[in-house]
């Protein structure tokens, strides 16, 4: 796509990307981020898994998720990096900035007279925040139901779905985010923001959350996963957008690229490397 075909956006934010794992669509992720060009990118956390990081899947496409966004750095896009708990390393390096790359652990922003408030997710979630190895022990199973789709896909058209399964029966995962979603909203009205963006849940949403205090906007912003979702700000407004790649990257075929730790960590340093970040 030539760089004048690309949609001009202010913000733009995606998170729970869960690149070193097999369920993470990169490809879809890229064609998407070479559709826009905004002044200001979010991720949202969860954009690499550092918990499967150690398994050494790190695939050609998920590097040129990294390649991308560099790209978009070095084009003027100012990138604010929030921590999840799938990438919680970062929370150490809370406020750093490096260029046009900044790390936090939130972010606020101040757009048409109103407030913003970004963040994971995640240190409002009970069960991740109670019950860490119950979680991690989620993300194992999900990620072997992941493997063997992967592999199916490749050979038939058939496939695992129990994901909605492995992280709870779908009415409880349903409770647990309404939950969710009244805290987080009772926080933001409390901190007098109109609006608030999350994600974590997986679960994309835009809506209004009522309590004796106030309202607030609450958007999940999705995941890269399975829905292909982003929080963009245009025209004074928020839209949650659902991305539909209609053309096969030349990559899509590429997934069996499995280089060892060492090499991936190179690869990712040699990318930021390239603006001088490191």
């Amino acid at each position: 796509m030539k760089p004048d075909d690309t949609r001009k956006v202010k913000v733009v934010v995606i998170s729970d990307v869960h690149l070193a794992t097999f369920a993470s669509k990169a490809i879809e992720l890229v064609a998407y981020l070479k559709s826009i060009s905004p002044e200001i990118l979010v991720l949202n956390g969860d954009i690499i898994d550092a918990w499967r990081f150690t398994r050494n899947y790190f695939p050609k496409a998920h590097f040129k998720v990294v390649r991308q966004v560099v790209k978009m750095m070095e084009k003027g896009t100012k990138v604010h990096y929030i921590s999840g708990n799938h990438d919680e390393i970062l929370r150490k390096f809370d406020l750093t900035q490096l260029g046009n790359f900044h790390i936090a652990n939130q972010l606020e922003l101040e757009l048409g007279g109103t407030r913003t408030w970004i963040f994971h997710g995640d240190i409002f979630d009970s069960i991740i925040h109670s019950a860490k190895w119950l979680a991690k022990f989620g993300a194992a199973l999900y990620g072997l139901v992941s493997v063997i789709n992967f592999f199916l896909g490749a050979f038939s058209r058939k496939r695992i779905t129990v994901y909605k399964r492995t992280k709870g029966h779908e009415h409880k995962n349903r409770a647990i985010t309404t939950r969710f979603e009244k805290l987080v909203g009772a926080i933001a009205i409390q901190r007098k923001f109109q609006t608030v963006i999350c994600g974590h849940t997986h679960l994309p949403a835009d809506k209004m959350i009522y309590d004796e205090l106030g309202s607030v906007r609450y958007i999940n912003c999705g995941d890269w996963v399975e829905h292909y979702t982003a929080a963009e700000y245009s025209d004074e407004e928020w839209e949650l957008v659902y991305f539909s790649n209609e053309k096969e990257d030349d990559l899509s075929h590429d997934d069996l690229f499995i280089p060892g730790k060492k090499q991936i960590y190179r690869k990712i340093l040699e990318e930021f490397a390239v603006t001088g970040i490191l």
